[in-house]
């Protein structure tokens, strides 16, 4: 009772601090890729409660063409007040012009995990040599359409040396969390940030890949140019990186950056 009183005073003095500078409620429009949906779920209501805004959320991948991709989302003309995705990928929005400069704010770093079907035997992945010997016994394999599929089948296996051997049976998976192909027994291993496996039912996280594998992905906040809501899309971006919000963000398996930290 003692922690869950300190949050909601921790809360509570946060949300005074952000209604200081926002005279009414608004509603806030923010796009969302994967990474960070299951705590970005949990926090919104606490937001919306702390400050009275409302906030409507869009969700898609960072990068690729499918249609609810940000970037697509974007350049057909949907609204957004607030973008939340793989760093890399909105810092190339803003050379576009399509972020506000100077509004990123960086908010977690993201491992990699491998999953598998519940209730299947979990491979030994505690060492690169044992991530390629999995690879190699297994007959499918998926990855995702975001940052860690990118890197999965364009280094990773070339890494490993088994770029050829991943044509036939490793496959991308646009849009979909790579853990619900696991779970439905579509690819015996599938590979994607901890943080959009974990809140998937019917697999087994097997764990994070080894430190000589691991490619750790920095999810990061920014005022889209578009926005009608800018001082109410930064009251989120700051609730979002304030401690308040970093117990949610590591039960979701994402490890918080402490504001002004560098990476």
């Amino acid at each position: 009772m003692r922690l869950s009183h300190l949050r909601a005073l921790a809360l509570g003095v946060l949300g005074a601090v952000l209604l200081s500078g926002a005279a009414s409620a608004a509603e806030v429009r923010v796009m969302i890729s994967g990474g960070l949906t299951a705590a970005y779920k949990a926090l919104v209501p606490e937001f919306e409660r702390a400050t009275g805004h409302k906030v409507l959320t869009a969700y898609g991948p960072s990068m690729g063409t499918t249609a609810n991709a940000i970037p697509v989302r974007l350049e057909r003309g949907e609204p957004a007040d607030v973008l939340i995705m793989v760093g890399y990928a909105l810092d190339d929005l803003a050379k576009q012009g399509k972020v506000i400069p100077d509004s990123r704010v960086e908010l977690v770093k993201s491992p990699i995990g491998v999953a598998v079907k519940s209730g299947t035997s979990k491979p030994d992945i505690s060492s690169a040599d044992a991530v390629k010997r999995a690879l190699l016994a297994a007959k499918t394999i998926a990855y995702s359409d975001s940052a860690s599929g990118v890197y999965v089948s364009t280094e990773m296996f070339a890494k490993l040396g088994i770029a050829d051997a991943m044509k036939d049976k490793a496959r991308k998976i646009p849009a979909t969390p790579v853990g619900e192909i696991v779970a439905h027994g579509d690819a015996e291993l599938g590979f994607q940030q901890i943080s959009e496996l974990k809140p998937v039912e019917g697999i087994d996280i097997v764990g994070p890949l080894p430190d000589e594998l691991q490619k750790i992905t920095v999810f990061s906040a920014g005022i889209a140019s578009v926005s009608k809501e800018p001082d109410a899309g930064k009251a989120l971006i700051k609730f979002l990186a304030s401690p308040a919000a970093g117990a949610t963000m590591v039960k979701s398996g994402l490890d918080p950056i402490p504001a002004g930290a560098t990476h």
